[in-house]
């Protein structure tokens, strides 16, 4: 379940997230199925990724195969921290440690505010937005799932539509889910910053990581739940 659009960002960054995948080099094809059985309202809503070799993270025990993305809020096929390093392979397990600027990242929900188009539309959208350490945003995807709307950012990445240089921040609606961290610390970012209050595994994980975890970001206040003396 998710909202249309970006459908092939959303693919890449969910497979990227999921571990297998790690780069651009990884994916040798990303389109919409072609199967001559699929019916007109199925043909955009079935996409077809291809590797270019052997998937990075080998299925096995509880994680027996690919699953299909939904729009749930929740742990989402990952039952411990633990499983969170174990997916991540060869990715660092700690996020770059670099400083921001606590008013730079307050900011950056409004920035992102001012581009949710289909949120102005509907009401009814998350968004998630790629910001550098100035507070730039790069790239604001939207979706119904908030963290289908971060695998949209990350698929960007992947494919080449968005690009950040140096340390990266996270933006997302809504509250700051365990999934939410766990793509974040897959990705390398560096902070996460969210409109909404995180849940302890969140903040357990963020602080295990290194990453530096704001919250409550609205006007003029917001809560820093880890990685406080990264603030400048």
């Amino acid at each position: 379940m998710r909202t249309p659009g970006h459908d092939f960002e959303l693919a890449a960054g969910w497979m990227f997230h999921e571990g297998v995948v790690d780069e651009a080099d990884d994916l040798d094809r990303v389109a919409y199925c072609t199967d001559t059985d699929l019916t007109p309202e199925q043909e955009l809503n079935v996409v077809t990724v291809t590797t270019a070799g052997p998937p990075r993270r080998t299925p096995g025990g509880r994680y027996p195969g690919i699953t299909s993305a939904s729009s749930a809020c929740g742990v989402c096929g990952t039952d411990s921290i633990e499983e969170v390093f174990a997916g991540l392979g060869g990715r660092p397990t700690t996020v770059p440690q670099v400083p921001f600027d606590a008013e730079v990242l307050r900011a950056l929900p409004d920035a992102m505010r001012e581009q949710q188009r289909l949120f102005d539309r509907t009401g009814g959208l998350h968004a998630a937005g790629l910001a550098g350490a100035d507070g730039e945003l790069s790239v604001v995807r939207e979706d119904v799932g908030r963290h289908n709307a971060v695998d949209k950012i990350s698929g960007a990445v992947l494919l080449g539509a968005a690009r950040v240089s140096g340390p990266a921040a996270l933006v997302t609606s809504g509250r700051l889910g365990f999934e939410i961290v766990q793509k974040a610390v897959a990705a390398g970012v560096s902070a996460v910053v969210g409109v909404g209050a995180p849940t302890s595994l969140s903040v357990e994980l963020a602080r295990r990581t290194s990453l530096l975890l704001v919250g409550w970001s609205r006007g003029d206040r917001a809560v820093v739940y880890a990685g406080a003396d990264r603030l400048t």
